[in-house]
């Protein structure tokens, strides 16, 4: 749904905010990106409905060159691509449903027809009977609401999110992500969110990509990524302490089997699990589990192929 190729960005200034950054998302995903500020994501999500027109390299959505539009044919392309923002972006002086109708009224849709849309939208994100209201009498949450509606209001295919969830609290940043993922199943919709914080990518995505400095370090699917004992994303879950000490075994597991399979280890095989560091993580819904032990006994080497042969991947240092 998504292809970026070669994205280069560099300012006037002489900063290189993108540097030959590839990008695939697929249709109907939820992929993140993930950094610190100054790594490059937001002008990244930028470039991808050319609100910042690239140096150099290409943005393709929905298999339409976006970089080769003129000004109409990129104004009818980015009505296919909604966008809600880190701080709402609401205008003030209008009530609920007069900002989720703005861009319908841009659009020349007639009154009768926005206001059909307008109620059918507020009921999506679940703010009926707020549509009177103006933003100051929200709370942030109702806010963000109010402005996924207004992105949604012209039907589109695809949903960037600048930093949506970071300006609100732990319990109204949860609800605004199953909101996300409920639109992303109802509507198919695909959605590229960037993000600084860790447990909205574990959350809700199924696709990462880590930015560093304007270029993608790491790119795949979420649960691969959490898979590969070498990642960037693994590390960053699931730090632990380094140099692994000699002798010490990391094991990664996926699924509610992990745990009760460690501690079979010392029914079956006779022999002590020593546990020096690690934890579990709920990521996607799934448990994932990374732990440093260390195996002690005669059947030691056993224990491990047993742990093998139930798909838990290991790290052995020697």
């Amino acid at each position: 749904m998504i292809h970026v190729s070669g994205l280069r960005k560099v300012y006037d200034t002489g900063v290189v905010a993108l540097d030959g950054v590839d990008l695939d998302v697929r249709e109907g995903e939820i992929f993140g990106v993930l950094g610190q500020s100054g790594a490059g994501k937001s002008t990244l999500l930028r470039c991808v409905n050319l609100l910042e027109r690239p140096t150099s390299g290409t943005v393709a959505v929905d298999g339409q060159d976006l970089t080769a539009l003129d000004i109409a044919g990129l104004r009818r392309a980015r009505r296919r691509i909604g966008m809600i923002h880190q701080h709402f972006a609401l205008l003030s002086s209008r009530t609920v449903a007069g900002n989720v109708a703005f861009p319908l009224e841009v659009a020349g849709v007639p009154r009768r027809e926005r206001a059909t849309r307008v109620a059918e939208l507020l009921e999506l994100v679940g703010l009926e009977g707020k549509a009177s209201a103006y933003p100051a009498q929200l709370s942030g949450g109702q806010k963000q609401r109010v402005g996924i509606a207004r992105a949604l209001a012209a039907r589109p295919k695809v949903l960037l999110s600048d930093e949506a969830t970071s300006a609100l609290d732990p319990g109204t940043t949860q609800s605004i992500l199953a909101l996300l993922r409920r639109l992303n199943a109802e509507l198919g919709l695909t959605i590229l969110l960037i993000t600084h914080e860790m447990h909205v990518i574990k959350s809700v995505c199924d696709s990462v990509a880590i930015m560093r400095d304007g270029r993608v370090a790491e790119a795949g699917r979420l649960a691969d990524l959490v898979a590969a004992p070498g990642s960037l994303l693994t590390r960053e879950i699931f730090p632990l302490p380094e140099p692994a000490p000699s002798g010490s075994v990391t094991v990664t597991f996926a699924g509610q089997g992990g745990e009760p399979v460690m501690s079979s280890l010392v029914r079956e095989f006779d022999v002590d699990v020593d546990i020096l560091g690690g934890s579990v993580e709920d990521i996607g819904g799934v448990p994932v589990g990374r732990l440093r032990v260390r195996l002690t006994g005669k059947r030691a080497a056993d224990a491990l192929g047993y742990l093998r042969e139930r798909g838990v991947i290991l790290e052995e240092t020697r």
